[in-house]
């Protein structure tokens, strides 16, 4: 068994893989960003070393400081979670080629696999039909048109070397193609740091439904049930359900072999999960994620087996312990993503800032796994999955009722989620039915009635007594913990810290940003401006795009509420800009 695992990621993934370490008595190393110097990963790891930079390109995609720390620290297994380098091939190359033990795949599947063009050859040759698409990198817009005019509109742009929604763009017209596919790009090297990009068929109304699989370096490859992962907003999950509903045993049973087929097709080692996507009776191969899922998490209530430790299992060498007779999968779980997004309106508008306040739930057959607690920051620059909500019950609706009982009391203050679209999802009867597609909470869900969280006031005091506490402090990049008396600050601690992840660019004019029909033009959100749309002198309309913000790696367009005239741009790319900041004024 591994000794010691560094864990090249952040957020609740990093504390999941702790959490299993700990119990396996598995010595655990974290990093952090320089805003993550006190997030909970950071504090639950036996070691933390700062990789410095607060962007992910700056801290979780630097190879070299990683493998400095990598060095430095003794590990001798890497997990890399999902996200980040999870589905890179060069840096598990790396890993291994220092002697080191990468807890996943070998970089031979990850680079079949984890491009998702070469996976859709290796898919099809295993005899697994995927939806019908391009195969090539994309170069300009005028290939995605030709496709879309050959296939039909809408069509779907994908990042090659991604998944989980990021870097995907729905071109509904050969106008859009363009644009689509340099935000697509943008995304997609934000957020796995490769721009590379394909095209393909986007399907009118299916479901989401992918299939969980683990192989151990002993030639056993199992498949353990399949998640039903169709409530999405934009192509991102927000619940995800095991088993799924509707869903025939005899799909099972040929989506599991294909899965099977698709995996040995690569050598693939480790957990894995392949995607399809499910209409009329029909299955088509999707794409398959080298890595661990995010919602592997009822895939471990339904069937007992804790995917973390088999992953720590099979890199140690050791062989599964069960076969796929031994499979058992029983009662139904559910997964409710906890997104620091404001669901108003169906926006989904990213809400970065500080967790004043954060209550968990209890009872029977509930699960919390959590990046964050009550004081800590929600950075506009890493993804905005601040906890997930899990629970399990005999049957399907039992477990809706639960998770339903499980959200009211749940408290999370400070920023805003994505709890209550979860709970008009939840309780919608095409929900209930098991009626729903990937394009339904877009297209059906009225959301109109969730309105903006009101942020609670501040506790007040004066006195500042001395407490003593654990202070953190660094040694040559090495975090360490002392103990000392200092001022108990309470409150106004956490809203200084609170303020240490906001924007550093230029102050501007405050405003309030949803008057209609101002002609001020203010950002909603905390950000990067990544391109502004217009010059001074130009005329816009009403809804016209004036900049494009980026937020949790997700992208915003920032719109005109009046027409006219622009008569100053108080941006450019690059600057970062913070709730209510005016970017441009229209008379």
């Amino acid at each position: 068994m591994l000794k010691k695992v560094l864990i090249a990621n952040r957020g609740e993934i990093a504390v999941r893989v702790i959490r299993t370490c700990r119990e396996l008595g598995i010595t655990t190393v974290a990093v952090y960003s320089e805003l993550d110097r006190d997030a909970l990963h950071v504090r639950l790891a036996d070691e933390a070393y700062a990789l410095g930079g607060q962007t992910a390109a700056e801290s979780y995609l630097n190879t070299e400081a990683i493998l400095d720390i990598i060095e430095r620290s003794g590990a001798d297994g890497v997990h890399p979670g999902y996200g980040f380098f999870s589905e890179n091939t060069d840096f598990a190359r790396a890993i291994t080629e220092r002697g080191v033990t990468f807890i996943g795949p070998p970089p031979e599947a990850i680079e079949v696999m984890g491009d998702k063009i070469s996976a859709r050859h290796a898919a099809e040759a295993a005899g697994v039909s995927g939806v019908p698409g391009r195969t090539d990198v994309l170069e300009s817009g005028d290939e995605v048109v030709a496709f879309g005019n050959e296939f039909g509109w809408p069509v779907a742009i994908k990042a090659a070397y991604g998944g989980g929604g990021r870097g995907m763009k729905v071109v509904n017209a050969p106008e859009e193609a363009a644009e689509a596919l340099e935000s697509a790009m943008r995304e997609s090297t934000a957020y796995f740091g490769r721009s590379e990009c394909y095209v393909e068929r986007y399907l009118a109304w299916p479901r989401h439904v992918e299939m969980q699989v683990i192989a151990d370096t002993h030639g056993n490859t199992l498949w353990l049930g399949e998640r039903d992962c169709s409530a999405q907003r934009r192509h991102q999950k927000l619940i995800e359900e095991s088993p799924a509903p509707d869903f025939p045993d005899e799909v099972r049973r040929a989506m599991g072999e294909a899965s099977v087929k698709v995996a040995e097709a690569c050598g693939y080692v480790n957990a894995g999960t392949v995607e399809f996507l499910y209409q009329n009776g029909e299955f088509f191969f999707l794409e398959m994620n080298t890595r661990l899922q995010v919602e592997h998490p009822v895939t471990e209530l339904v069937t007992g087996l804790d995917l973390v430790e088999w992953q720590l299992r099979v890199a140690s060498g050791e062989p599964l312990g069960f076969t796929q007779d031994e499979v058992q999968r029983n009662g139904h779980a559910f997964e409710v993503r906890i997104n620091a997004e404001n669901p108003a309106g169906g926006a989904f508008t990213p809400s970065p800032g500080t967790i004043t306040r954060m209550v968990s739930p209890g009872g029977p057959g509930v699960r919390l796994d959590a990046g964050y607690e009550s004081g800590d920051t929600v950075s506009q620059y890493y993804d905005n999955l601040v906890a997930k909500l899990c629970v399990w019950a005999p049957d399907r609706d039992a477990a809706r009722r639960r998770m339903l009982r499980a959200i009211s009391e749940t408290v999370v203050e400070g920023v805003a989620t994505t709890l209550p679209a979860d709970v008009a999802i939840l309780e919608h009867p095409d929900f209930v039915a098991g009626q729903h597609s990937t394009n339904w909470v877009e297209q059906t869900l009225d959301l109109s009635g969730i309105a903006a969280p009101v942020a609670p006031a501040p506790a007040g005091g004066d006195e500042t007594p001395k407490v003593l506490r654990d202070i953190t402090t660094e040694v040559d990049g090495r975090r360490y913990q002392v103990k000392l008396w200092v001022p108990d600050l309470g409150d106004m601690v956490v809203a200084t810290a609170g303020k240490s992840g906001g924007a550093s660019g230029p102050k501007r004019t405050k405003t309030a940003a949803a008057v209609g029909g101002s002609g001020t033009v203010a950002v909603p959100m905390q950000g990067t401006i990544v391109k502004v749309m217009v010059e001074v002198g130009d005329e816009v309309e009403v809804g016209q795009t004036i900049c494009v913000l980026e937020a949790m790696k997700m992208e915003n367009n920032v719109n005109a509420e009046k027409a006219g005239k622009v008569t100053e741009v108080k941006v450019a790319a690059g600057e970062a800009v913070g709730p209510g900041d005016v970017i441009a004024v229209i008379e």
